[in-house]
């Protein structure tokens, strides 16, 4: 065996080894990867999202809020569609009407949002890019310069 095609079976082993582990990271990351959306992208069905763990993120619709018990069920908005939320557990003490939420949980069949977890937001600032987008579209989103401070 000469020097070259030594050095040229190395290589190729290396290559192999390297496709090999990116292969395996990329798929033990694929189960752990959460996808976010909003309200109007599950409602306008731009995205295949049942059976899929995502994140949910807009406002609290005002008046939505009923709790039942341990059970809580809200609207998030982002203006111009409405997804409905089921959550069993302690809301965080942020979470009020009006002001921004993000869930994580499954979409079931009838449409209702199954939360596992819900973040509250104490202000817009913080709300990913794709929700403030979308209430600045819809006029919800309020600018920092129109809110009179005391």
């Amino acid at each position: 065996m000469t020097r070259k095609r030594r050095r040229l079976y190395f290589v190729v082993l290396g290559l192999l080894a390297v496709g090999t582990a990116a292969a395996l990271v990329l798929s033990a990351l694929r189960q752990d990867i959460v996808f976010f959306f909003s309200p109007s992208e599950i409602v306008e069905a731009k995205v295949p999202t049942e059976g899929r763990r995502i994140r949910l993120g807009g406002l609290v619709e005002q008046g939505s809020v009923v709790k039942d018990g341990a059970t809580v069920k809200f609207r998030v908005t982002d203006g111009a569609h409405v997804v409905p939320v089921v959550y069993a557990g302690l809301l965080p003490d942020l979470f009020r009407e009006g002001q921004g939420v993000v869930t994580e949980g499954k979409l079931g069949k009838d449409g209702v949002f199954q939360a596992a977890e819900v973040l509250a937001k104490h202000d817009e600032n913080y709300m990913p890019k794709e929700v403030a987008d979308s209430l600045k579209k819809s006029g919800h989103w309020q600018d920092e310069k129109k809110v009179d401070k005391p």
